[in-house]
């Protein structure tokens, strides 16, 4: 999907923790895939990739991320670096997220 994929989005909703507390489902752990850009390679390009090759993405460092389950993207977000004792590691910071009250 490219930037301009519609993404419902959603406020919070005012029964939700409710709902959620109820619901035995909503503890069981999902994998996000967060999608920084796609490559276009030809296949002699890709042949020819090694260790220290650079593979050029269609996006830049400051485009949006995108977040998805599965197919569906669910959020969009801005790559940060974390400080304190989790310095170094990667997180996103949510600037936009899809209205999930239809599911996944």
């Amino acid at each position: 999907m490219d930037d301009n994929t519609e993404m419902p989005t959603g406020n919070e909703a005012s029964g939700q923790a409710e709902t959620s507390e109820n619901n035995p489902f909503t503890k069981v752990p999902i994998e996000i895939t967060i999608s920084v850009g796609k490559a276009h390679p030809t296949v002699k390009e890709l042949l020819k990739l090694g260790p220290e090759a650079v593979l050029p993405l269609d996006k830049k460092v400051e485009d949006p991320v995108e977040l998805y389950v599965g197919d569906r993207l669910i959020a969009r977000g801005e790559l940060e670096e974390l400080d304190g004792d989790q310095k170094g590691m990667l997180a996103v910071r949510l600037t936009e997220v899809a209205d999930l009250q239809d599911g996944i």
